[in-house]
């Protein structure tokens, strides 16, 4: 599903490249996507960040954004459990979310779309984004759009799942199929019911007991669900954007309840 967008990205670029496109009336995208989060036995530590750069670079296409260097540590507790996942403080996170979005505002960008690919990061980048001007700054939630919803909804065949699981394994296959080994593939137990906390793959006993990593069943995963799936939220994302660059009304969602992982 992939298009030549890497001119989008201000790391390859010179500085006064940069200046020109701001110049012009150029977006800015900031990517936010984990590049050391544990995504089970079958996909890479920078899955997050992965599909993070690809929407990225669709959505710079449409509108001719320019795209921040990727902020790939972040908030992300639930994983600290299995090697090479790391995770900053809530409030350190915040914190540094906060002043590269004002460092990117003061450059002169007209608007800022901050693209959040996590669960556990929405809230702290919620909070950072707010102490900003509201009319320059937009907080895309990529699992929060209607279209997506549904078709998560339809196409969906594990009991439950958030990570690692069937969606985000469909839409790797989509994306990076040569990065994804389904003969590692390997679901999480049943459960009866989800219950907040952090994945282990030592406690037995915990509802959020994971061997490998997963949260769900990603041995159900197919290239066809991820198209349809990247599709959907390419959509949604494009709608709210589009609006948001023309300053038309947008009502932005505040993030509700949130599943125990991501």
């Amino acid at each position: 599903m992939g298009t030549d967008t890497d001119h989008h990205f201000i790391e390859r670029m010179t500085w006064d490249e940069v200046a020109r496109h701001i110049a012009n009336g150029a977006a800015a995208i900031l990517p936010v996507g984990a590049a050391a989060k544990e995504h089970g036995f079958h996909l890479p530590l920078n899955t997050d960040r992965i599909q993070a750069e690809w929407l990225a670079s669709q959505l710079a296409e449409r509108i001719d954004a320019l795209i921040w260097p990727t902020l790939a540590y972040g908030y992300y507790p639930a994983f600290v459990a299995y090697a090479g996942s790391c995770s900053l403080s809530s409030a350190t996170f915040e914190a540094v979310v906060h002043e590269i979005a004002e460092g990117i505002l003061g450059s002169g960008c007209r608007k800022l779309f901050v693209l959040n690919t996590g669960i556990s990061t929405l809230a702290p980048v919620e909070r950072a984004l707010a102490r900003l001007d509201a009319g320059k700054v937009m907080h895309l939630r990529i699992h929060e759009g209607p279209r997506y919803r549904q078709a998560a909804e339809r196409l969906a065949e594990q009991s439950h799942g958030s990570h690692a699981d069937e969606l985000e394994t469909s839409s790797m296959l989509a994306l990076v199929p040569h990065l994804v080994d389904m003969a590692r593939a390997e679901p999480s137990p049943a459960i009866g019911k989800e219950a907040p906390g952090p994945l282990t793959p030592v406690d037995t006993n915990s509802p959020n007991y994971s061997r490998c990593g997963s949260y769900g069943d990603p041995t159900l995963a197919t290239s066809a669900k991820g198209e349809i799936l990247l599709a959907t939220m390419l959509d949604d994302l494009r709608e709210k954007v589009a609006a948001f660059v023309t300053d038309r009304t947008v009502a932005q969602q505040r993030p509700g309840t949130t599943r125990s992982v991501s």
